[in-house]
């Protein structure tokens, strides 16, 4: 990626893509937004690739964007431009979203602004109880983007929703776990090992039968129900005819763990 403000590894069908700014807490500037889309438009659509886990590089997940930066798009009143970072954040969301494979954001240190709502696209959260939130638009007069209007109210009470966007005041992750914006909240000399094991999991699980979860639980916010019965109905028929489907219920009869190949 240019610059290397965006890292990609891989390890075992595990693909970590890591914002790689940390003197500015990665706060997002640049090309990050279109190079972060192109990384995961390449881990989504390789099928070697079967998770994929978001983190920040050094103290912070993600700061949200350069204030720095949009200053000088403001003052040259340069809406183009600032439109087209908006439309690279779009393409992100939507990659996250609309890839068959998990996304799991590893959360240290600070995550706010578009950072809080990356975060927030992703399928899982795990953070480091040191991590912080905060939906930071507002103190600068400027409105939540990266589908953060779409996903946290969804997450939360209408009233909280209102507060965190409304102030801007951060909370921690421990006040974060019980609204149930992550998933878990580990010790920070933890969080690489957790987000590892988790990704381990998801990985050696049936990649057939995750995917379409994941398209279940999100094509369930505008379905109706007839339209999900019948998506379960399409679904379970691919997982009985998937490999995996087949091992799945080798493995129950014979009393074993189910050796899943993702097919």
């Amino acid at each position: 990626m240019s610059d290397e403000l965006i890292k990609v590894t891989e390890d075992g069908g595990i693909v970590t893509i890591t914002l790689n700014r940390p003197e500015r807490l990665n706060a997002l500037a640049g090309h990050m937004r279109r190079d972060l889309a192109e990384a995961l438009e390449e881990a989504g659509s390789d099928p070697h690739v079967r998770v994929v886990v978001l983190a920040g590089e050094g103290r912070a997940f993600c700061a949200g964007g350069d204030v720095h930066f949009m200053a000088e798009l403001v003052e040259r009143g340069d809406a183009e431009e600032f439109a087209r970072l908006l439309g690279a954040a779009r393409r992100v969301v939507l990659t996250i979203r609309q890839m068959t494979k998990p996304v799991i954001a590893s959360i240290e240190g600070a995550c706010a602004g578009a950072g809080f709502n990356l975060a927030l696209a992703c399928d899982l959260r795990i953070a480091s109880s040191t991590a912080t939130f905060s939906q930071s638009f507002v103190k600068l007069g400027f409105h939540p983007d990266w589908g953060g209007s779409y996903f946290l109210p969804r997450m939360v009470p209408s009233n909280i929703a209102c507060e965190l966007f409304f102030l801007g005041d951060a909370i921690d992750a421990s006040t974060a776990l019980r609204l149930g914006i992550v998933n878990r909240v580990v010790a920070p000399e933890e969080l690489a090992g957790e987000t590892r094991k988790l990704a381990e999991r998801l990985r050696d699980g049936p990649a057939v039968s995750i995917a379409a979860a994941k398209h279940a639980v999100y094509a369930g916010e505008h379905d109706s129900l007839e339209q999900m019965l019948q998506y379960e109905v399409d679904a379970q028929l691919r997982c009985f005819e998937s490999e995996d489907g087949r091992e799945g219920v080798r493995a129950f009869l014979e009393k074993r763990p189910p050796k899943f190949t993702g097919k």
